[in-house]
């Protein structure tokens, strides 16, 4: 705003000013009776210095710092103008520059490596700590590929997606360390590749799942042996501990089943990979159709539809964790309700789902429904028996399936537990492996 002002008043000034000399050279020569030669005279001087003051403000383009102009003229109000934007983009640059080499310091502080990638895969800049984990040498790797110096088609494959972070991978510097990747796209065409070192995050969960697996080995034993003598006791002999006695039975019974369902998820996230075989799905449907009539004794009712594909996967820990949603459908679903399984095969996809009209679950419960011994309601889960530890074995066996748990619920309507399956393990029906 100052600006245009200051503009404005030497536009006005000058102004004034061509005024007044044309205003002279006409008074002269109405006094020389050459009116024409003298205002030709006088536009000639006013054009001669338009040009010298142009032909200043040229000679000034290419300096770094204009100076000060003291005329109060509009050539000098210009001159001034362009000063102060000179001034003003210096100033810019400078906040930028120390922006940049702030962001650098602490991009080069983090205990992250951290690689600035173009579109190609080009490295543009990465900081110390890509050198410790990922073995880059600077200025060596400036411009070089990253697959070119990451060389496991692992990191290959994963670039071309890098949807999900990379886990597990070991560090081209030392194989001793345990990297997982991350890549954040901040630009149509750059990309930032984040390395953590999670060796210690692994070491940690190893130990866990030792000790997991360990006690639960250990507890074995001892729950087999008070089941045992539990069951030698007949509640005839002693009719006043018969409720004490039924309770016991029915608490070893499900610490029983925890240690079993420990030891399950244990063996199952020791393993890299399961036996791939043919799953006849409509036998498997109409076994799981069978199940759930057996634990539901007439309570509910039950339906089942299969589509014509087969499946490729394991078929004893597949059906293990199918049979965890049917026994959950029924278990939650009160007397009257409906439960429905259904086996549907898309281009893309397949589902294995297990709908129910239950009690529902609250929105907020559904991204943890999966972690070990979590519980919506406590008082509910234990009236119903359940351990906590089904859908993380659901989880588990998905994984190493490709797979993945959808979760769907609505309270006071029910919930659908989709189990979702790759195109490429989807297999053509063969009728004779769906016999029941």
């Amino acid at each position: 705003m100052a600006m245009k002002r200051r503009l404005g008043v030497a536009w006005r000034s000058s102004l004034w000013r061509v005024v007044a000399v044309l205003l002279v050279a006409l008074i002269a020569g109405v006094v020389l009776h050459e009116i024409v030669l003298a205002l030709l005279i006088a536009f000639a001087a006013l054009f001669a210095i338009s040009l010298w003051h142009l032909a200043k403000l040229s000679r000034l383009v290419g300096e770094r710092r204009w100076p000060v102009a003291a005329g109060s003229g509009v050539w000098d109000a210009l001159q001034n103008a362009r000063r102060d934007g000179q001034r003003r983009r210096i100033e810019e640059k400078r906040r930028l520059v120390g922006a940049l080499h702030a962001f650098r310091d602490a991009a080069a502080a983090l205990p992250d490596a951290v690689v600035a990638l173009d579109d190609d895969g080009r490295i543009d800049w990465f900081n110390a700590a890509a050198n410790s984990l990922l073995g880059l040498k600077y200025p060596h790797d400036i411009g070089a590929h990253l697959t070119n110096l990451l060389r496991s088609p692992r990191v290959a494959e994963w670039l071309a997606d890098a949807a999900e972070p990379l886990a597990d991978l070991p560090s081209p510097a030392d194989e001793s360390r345990r990297l997982s990747l991350r890549l954040i796209r901040y630009a149509s065409d750059r990309a930032l590749l984040v390395a953590r070192d999670v060796s210690q995050i692994m070491r940690l969960e190893q130990v866990r799942r030792d000790f997991v697996a360990n006690v639960s080995h250990e507890l074995r034993t001892p729950l087999t042996v008070v089941h045992g003598y539990l069951d030698l006791i007949e509640p005839e002999q002693m009719p006043e501990f018969e409720p004490i006695l039924h309770e016991l039975r029915s608490q070893s019974r499900r610490m029983t089943q925890i240690v079993e369902d420990l030891l399950t998820l244990s063996r199952l996230e020791a393993r890299d990979e399961l036996p791939q075989e043919r799953i006849g799905m409509r036998a498997l449907v109409e076994a799981l159709r069978r199940e759930a009539v057996a634990l539901s004794q007439g309570q509910h009712e039950i339906s089942a539809q299969a589509d014509p594909c087969d499946l490729l996967g394991s078929s004893k820990e597949l059906h293990s964790a199918f049979s965890n949603l049917v026994s959950n459908a029924v278990r939650y679903t009160p007397a009257g309700g409906r439960i429905e399984v259904r086996w549907t095969c898309g281009r893309d996809e397949a589902r294995l789902s297990v709908s129910d009209t239950g009690q529902g679950i609250p929105a907020q419960h559904l991204p943890r429904l999966t972690e070990r011994f979590y519980r919506v309601s406590t008082s509910r889960s234990r009236e119903t028996g359940g351990t906590g530890l089904g859908l993380s074995i659901v989880k588990h066996v998905l994984q190493l399936h490709q797979a993945k748990l959808d979760i769907h619920s609505e309270v006071g309507v029910g919930s659908t537990f989709a189990c979702v399956f790759g195109a490429q393990r989807l297999m053509p029906w063969l009728e004779e492996n769906d016999s029941p």
